[in-house]
């Protein structure tokens, strides 16, 4: 690790040196201060394994880079974001203010992201947003020192709303926890579903994070709806799933929703989740090289499969190096940096995305099938889809 005394040792004999008039050949240049990576994820509550893979997908390319980005050392600064969004503010200006991080890699709750996007704005920092879809951050609140290497809300729910309709389901029932996240996915679903001429019964919602789900599937039952869409992750996936199927109308009213209802859940939720469908920019099996060897890769380094999480983190750590290759390594040329990520083409294990211009992933989704512990790979819902950005005005 860089030491705060080696700079005083290389400092002190850079000026021994032009005393001297040696040759400027023969001498190494002074060692750059480490780029202060600040982590605002949840390590606590119920999208704590979250958090933890899109830190180990993060920190497994900076690994591959021989534990530097763009030739520059990294330095890292944790902070538990307990999926609060009431904390929000004052945890990211931990990183900001207290720790002074050249960026900000977080988070994976929207509400706790709108708020990190607002204080980046404010602060005029690099932020990289490696799960929380937010339609806001990069609709009316997008910013050119924030991006996302994840997806916004609108993209996987608006594929799916559209493939719904193709499979001729005529009558839906959305059901969601009652926040940013939820809220906006229903609503890409619906747009998607309406526009191939289905229509929403009822939107249902309950608190974040209750996961009491009884009297809404006992709705559900009543109503008999052709499909049923749902937004929920971590643990909350793997009640509703199992508790959907425990109804026995996952076999007459197909579940189904974006890829986060079945990532990183599948062997929690065993049998419950056989054979649905979902729609996400990531799957098992996508046959590309790229993909083979990162799975590979992460399944030696942390003894587990990768996902999408991890995915999503690897890819924040593509971008910033682009950004940073952009200005030479050197993190404080804000403007190169964004210019250098706007620019670049991430060669992603999910395959090569470009950015926006608000600085969403411009993306495939893909259509996948639960068999066994994974999400299989079984076509393309819609090619190379880009987030609307409503709103964005930079």
């Amino acid at each position: 690790m860089f030491h705060r005394h080696s700079t005083i040792h290389l400092t002190l004999a850079a000026a021994a040196f032009v005393l001297t008039g040696a040759s400027h050949a023969q001498t190494a240049p002074a060692k750059a201060a480490p780029i202060k990576v600040g982590l605002m994820l949840p390590y606590t509550g119920t999208y704590a394994n979250l958090g933890n893979m899109i830190e180990n997908g993060f920190k497994l390319y900076v690994q591959e880079q021989g534990g530097k980005l763009a030739g520059q050392e990294i330095q890292y600064f944790k902070v538990d974001d307990e999926s609060d969004p009431s904390k929000a503010t004052d945890n990211v200006n931990k990183l900001i203010k207290r720790d002074q991080v050249d960026v900000v890699i977080g988070t994976v709750h929207s509400g706790v992201a709108l708020a990190m996007a607002r204080a980046a704005k404010e602060s005029n920092k690099l932020l990289i947003i490696p799960n929380a879809g937010a339609d806001a951050i990069t609709g009316p609140i997008c910013s050119k020192t924030v991006f996302r290497s994840s997806f916004s809300n609108w993209q996987p729910a608006y594929a799916m709303g559209q493939l719904a309709a193709k499979k001729g389901y005529k009558k839906a029932i959305t059901v969601t926890w009652n926040y940013a996240a939820g809220n906006e996915s229903v609503k890409g679903f619906a747009e998607g579903f309406e526009k191939g001429g289905g229509k929403i019964m009822q939107s249902m919602n309950i608190a974040f994070p209750n996961v009491e789900f009884q009297a809404l599937l006992t709705q559900i039952a009543s109503q008999k709806p052709d499909v049923v869409y749902s937004f929920f992750a971590g643990g909350g996936a793997v009640k509703f799933v199992k508790d959907y199927a425990a109804t026995g109308m996952n076999k007459t009213i197909p579940l189904v929703g974006p890829g986060f209802l079945t990532d990183g859940t599948l062997e929690a939720q065993g049998a419950a989740a056989q054979g649905m469908i979902t729609t996400l920019h990531y799957a098992d099996n996508l046959n590309i090289a790229r993909d083979k060897a990162f799975r590979l890769n992460f399944a030696k380094t942390y003894k587990t499969n990768a996902d999408v999480y991890a995915v999503q983190g690897y890819d924040a750590a593509q971008m910033l190096t682009a950004g940073l290759k952009a200005a030479n390594g050197d993190i404080r040329k804000l403007e190169q940096v964004v210019t250098g990520i706007e620019k670049a083409e991430i060669d992603s294990p999910r395959g090569k995305f470009k950015l926006s211009a608000s600085h969403n992933p411009v993306h495939d989704i893909y259509i996948r099938q639960v068999k066994g512990n994974l999400n299989e790979f079984q076509g393309v819902a819609i090619k190379q889809l880009a987030d609307p950005g409503r709103g964005c005005k930079m």
